[in-house]
């Protein structure tokens, strides 16, 4: 073979799109210190908690959380808070005790109602998803929202069930089919609004972004004048390409009603829990990459699930759940091994939770990054209240990278710390998984430095 022909032949088998790293070349990466995009919002890239018990789950983490700075936390309210244990009864006490445990953190809890209180649901069934009273129905919704709205819990978004398209296989006792939700939503949407016209409301929250309940929700709201601020859905999955790819069929469905105009929420994400891959630099790596992907397709809002691991009572799922439910529950959450968890049963703390830590730093003004390797992807902003800038950059392969960083105007002579994020280091101290280099200093005009960036790595420099 010719050393023509077998050039071409490379050139084939990567496309034309492939790495310059793979072609034997250092990539770039380009960082503008002077091309500001707007607001970062980092906070929106958040977190979820629950529906796995009635305790405040979060009790004992609350600082850790808050170091996070999530603009929101998802909270199930399942029917183990007990909100109406009898006719005309209400019971508010253990869901105010979960919700003081998120206020405390800094964040606003998304509240999802996925309660079935016997009174309206006289029967363990997750095919019957309408209540027998809808004015009694609707009287409870406006009870728990008028609730929250006078202890000043300061709650926005509420969303309207959890995974509707598969119910109790999802944890909840919902399973609609399109029209049910359709009515349904419209029934208990209206309710939350009357006793807090400031509310924004919406759903499904599909497993399934492709359910045909999403479409019959945005026709009946279109057709309806029904309120929709958001629509939401779920995606468990390694590629972070495929959850860019849920983003853009919401796209492409709104599109086809020009008079709905909601955010877009991710309320549940995180890679194949069931087969995880099992490097131990893959998912911190995999959370930068997948906000990243939301970030560039425009998602409004996401919610990391979850942030801490928790075991189930068999006993409290089964005054919810069918039987087979409530040990699908059982058996998932006390006896399969978990990755969800920021933190897990043994309260120690993944190193996801470091993924989060750094990317929490972005705050301010979003900064343009671009890269000649499709492998590696980078945040930089512009912190003014800290007076800095900070860049994060990461290695989404399990082949070695090499980069050049590029510095745009740099901002005269600047003081850098570079921190590593070690997946692998034993032991939860901070200073260890987020190992920190000397300071260094950097000048306009110096020599481009040569990155290179190991499978899964995740790199950080702060710049004041």
């Amino acid at each position: 073979m010719t050393r023509g022909i077998a050039c071409r032949a490379l050139g084939l088998a990567l496309g034309a799109g492939a790495p310059l790293a793979l072609l034997g070349q250092a990539g770039e990466v380009r960082i503008g210190f002077n091309d500001r995009l707007g607001p970062m919002h980092m906070e929106r890239m958040a977190l979820g908690q629950g529906g796995l018990s009635e305790e405040p789950m979060l009790d004992g983490r609350v600082a850790e959380i808050r170091a996070l700075r999530p603009g929101i936390i998802r909270l199930f309210v399942q029917e183990y808070f007990d909100l109406l244990p009898g006719p005309g009864r209400y019971h508010f006490d253990t869901l105010d005790r979960a919700v003081d445990a998120i206020l405390a953190t800094g964040a606003r809890p998304l509240m999802v109602i996925c309660f079935k209180p016997r009174v309206l649901f006289p029967r363990i069934d997750e095919s019957v998803v309408e209540p027998t009273d809808y004015a009694e129905w609707e009287r409870l919704v406006s009870q728990v929202v008028q609730h929250c709205r006078i202890r000043g819990a300061g709650i926005v978004y509420w969303e309207v069930g959890n995974e509707v398209d598969i119910g109790e296989a999802g944890g909840t006792p919902y399973r609609f089919r399109p029209d049910s939700y359709a009515r349904y939503y419209e029934r208990t949407a209206g309710a939350i609004l009357r006793a807090d016209p400031q509310a924004r409301v919406g759903g499904p929250a599909l497993a399934d972004v492709r359910s045909p309940i999403l479409p019959a929700l945005l026709e009946a709201c279109a057709s309806r004048r029904v309120p929709l601020h958001f629509v939401s859905w779920h995606r468990y999955t390694s590629s972070p390409a495929e959850i860019r790819g849920t983003i853009e069929y919401v796209r492409g469905l709104l599109g086809k009603y020009p008079s709905l105009k909601p955010e877009t929420f991710c309320t549940e994400w995180n890679m194949d829990l069931l087969n995880p891959p099992l490097e131990p630099g893959f998912q911190p790596c995999y959370v930068a990459e997948t906000i990243w992907q939301m970030k560039d397709a425009g998602l409004d809002w996401s919610c990391y699930y979850h942030i801490r691991d928790w075991y189930v009572s068999q006993e409290t799922f089964g005054r919810i759940l069918s039987e087979k439910g409530a040990a699908s529950m059982t058996f998932w959450w006390n006896r399969q091994p978990q990755f969800s968890g920021l933190f897990d049963y043994q309260d120690q703390v993944r190193p996801a939770y470091f993924a989060f830590k750094l990317i929490s730093r972005l705050a301010g003004e979003r900064l343009r990054v671009s890269s000649t390797d499709a492998r590696v992807h980078g945040f930089a902003s512009h912190d003014p209240e800290l007076g800095m800038y900070d860049v994060l950059l990461w290695n989404f392969s399990g082949e070695p990278a090499e980069v050049r960083l590029l510095f745009d105007g740099l901002p005269g002579e600047v003081r850098v710390r570079h921190i590593m994020l070690d997946a692998s280091a034993a032991g939860a101290e901070e200073n260890r998984s987020l190992r920190p280099e000397p300071f260094q200093k950097w000048r306009p005009g110096d020599k481009a430095p040569l990155l290179k960036l190991q499978p899964w790595a995740v790199h950080y420099w702060s710049v004041d």
